[in-house]
């Protein structure tokens, strides 16, 4: 089975011309004229990302799920094959209702109908690890439920032996694949997939921002219904919304389009700065949008987290780009240890100015964070710079909010949108604010640990004292062996003068 996907494979890449991209090594330069003197019949005339993109299509739905992610690591893709693959969408064919029925029996151990009041065979939504069912609990609540493909974990794990194979391919053969890391990249897929196999902990995820946005205007994540939650199977309250990508539907409706596209942009900044925690697969399928105009989030698959570390080097980056300060820019980089210790600040500092600077000299309506982040992708690559894996989500996810809002208001102005909420973020984090939270999260332990202190102290003292007192022991001691030393050479220097004046 694995020898014929192995084939198939074969067969795609040789008819989308992706041989190109081995044949530019010269360890197989003999093979180029004669391979395509062979395939001669290709119509090779597309760029080669495009032909990429077909041939991802063409494999099916966990090489598309591939080349999402490969368009995310724009640090290690060359440009054009990064936008190309930023194209790819999840078009897959749904599997049969009655597949599904039988996936929700084995998971609940009895038949659908005594699970649900009312469960909807046909799908009404379909992806490459899984679909979802409307369906109506017995105390008459509605919701959507999510099934995982039938024996998608199999299917996967085949295709990532084989990913894994041609990575190492990649890697021997063409010049530039040790630079590009492919067996890194499919590992991190790998990571992906693990997370989107487990609904779960997609669950958990959904769970987890629902209460990070209680009572928020902006955003309503759907309520989980654990009791009928499994690894394969997530129920989750049914929400009601028209797709964010209709916008001629949402403005008929009333709502306030340039408000929905600020909208959007401080929901991520929230998520990143506030909670730390964000949804990193914010593509205009997985968003709806209410009458009132507020969010609503979908598929909790894929989600991105920072730690108080990352936020920190965020605020001190931030703070320098909005001074033009990119020497501390460049020693942000090095003080993190992501730039190698012996990385010259000066001149990372001047490749930082080379990117930013024509940036910052134009209207901010016209700048995009997006190619500001490539930019320094790139510039990082030069230096060698460790790239973070949470912040290539982040990037990834800007640059979905930063389409999507502009798909919405073609002014919008994200910077501006931005800045004071950033603004007021960093001040909460490295000013007289962060240090009064910083404080204030430090009071359970203080009020905990206060009235301990006379008792630590004293046992600190009779700590300190006990080692002395055995110190001064341990004096004594050698000061006896040393005085018991000096008796017995005077007695025996004794005893011998006595012995000579015995004799004659």
């Amino acid at each position: 089975m694995r020898l014929l996907r192995l084939l198939k494979i074969l067969r795609v890449a040789l008819r989308f011309g992706l041989d190109e991209f081995l044949l530019g090594h010269e360890r197989v330069r003999a093979l180029r004229v004669g391979l395509r003197t062979l395939l001669f019949w290709r119509d090779l005339s597309a760029p080669r990302a495009v032909r990429l993109r077909r041939a991802l299509e063409a494999l099916g739905p966990i090489f598309v799920k591939f080349g999402q992610v490969l368009s995310t690591r724009r640090d290690l893709m060359p440009q054009d094959i990064a936008d190309e693959l930023a194209r790819l969408q999840d078009r897959v064919p749904p599997f049969p209702g009655e597949q599904a029925e039988q996936i929700l029996r084995e998971a609940y151990g009895k038949p659908v109908g005594e699970v649900f009041a009312r469960f909807d065979s046909r799908p009404v939504a379909s992806a490459s690890v899984a679909q979802v069912h409307f369906a109506t609990l017995p105390d008459g609540r509605e919701v959507a439920v999510k099934v995982l493909r039938p024996g998608i974990a199999g299917i996967i794990a085949k295709d990532l032996a084989l990913m894994d194979a041609g990575a190492q391919l990649v890697e021997l053969l063409w010049a530039d694949g040790k630079r590009l890391r492919p067996r890194e990249v499919v590992a991190e897929f790998a990571r992906h997939l693990e997370d989107e196999l487990d609904l779960m902990r997609e669950a958990a995820n959904a769970n987890q921002l629902r209460r990070n946005f209680a009572g928020s205007p902006l955003l309503a994540v759907p309520e989980v219904y654990w009791d009928w939650c499994s690894t394969q199977v997530m129920v989750m309250q049914r929400m009601q919304g028209t797709p964010v990508s209709a916008v001629d539907t949402l403005r008929a409706q009333g709502v306030d389009i340039p408000k929905l596209a600020r909208a959007g942009v401080e929901i991520f900044f929230t998520q990143v700065f506030r909670d730390g925690f964000f949804h990193a697969d914010m593509h205009p399928g997985n968003i709806l949008v209410t009458p009132e105009g507020q969010y609503v989030a979908l598929d909790f698959g894929i989600m991105g987290t920072l730690t108080e570390v990352d936020k920190h080097y965020l605020a001190c980056n931030f703070i320098a780009f909005f001074r033009r300060d990119y020497r501390r820019v460049a020693e942000a980089h090095v003080e993190s240890g992501w730039a190698p210790p012996g990385t010259r600040v000066e001149e990372f500092e001047t490749a930082i100015r080379a990117v930013c600077e024509p940036i910052f000299d134009k209207p901010l309506k016209e700048i995009s964070f997006g190619k500001v982040l490539l930019r320094l992708f790139q510039t990082s690559r030069r230096f060698n710079i460790e790239i973070q894996p949470q912040l290539v989500l982040l990037q990834k996810t800007l640059l979905n909010i930063e389409g999507l809002g502009r798909e919405l208001d073609p002014d919008l102005d994200l910077w501006s949108t931005a800045k004071p909420f950033l603004e007021r973020w960093m001040s909460e984090q490295v000013g007289w604010r962060g240090l009064v939270r910083r404080i204030g999260n430090e009071l359970p332990f203080w009020s905990e640990l206060l009235p301990q202190l006379p008792r630590l102290v004293q046992q600190y003292l009779a700590h300190d004292r006990d080692a002395a007192l055995r110190e001064q022991a341990q004096a004594l001691l050698r000061q006896q062996r040393r005085n018991g030393w000096l008796l017995a050479a005077v007695a025996v220097l004794l005893a011998t003068l006595a012995v000579l004046r015995l004799l004659p």
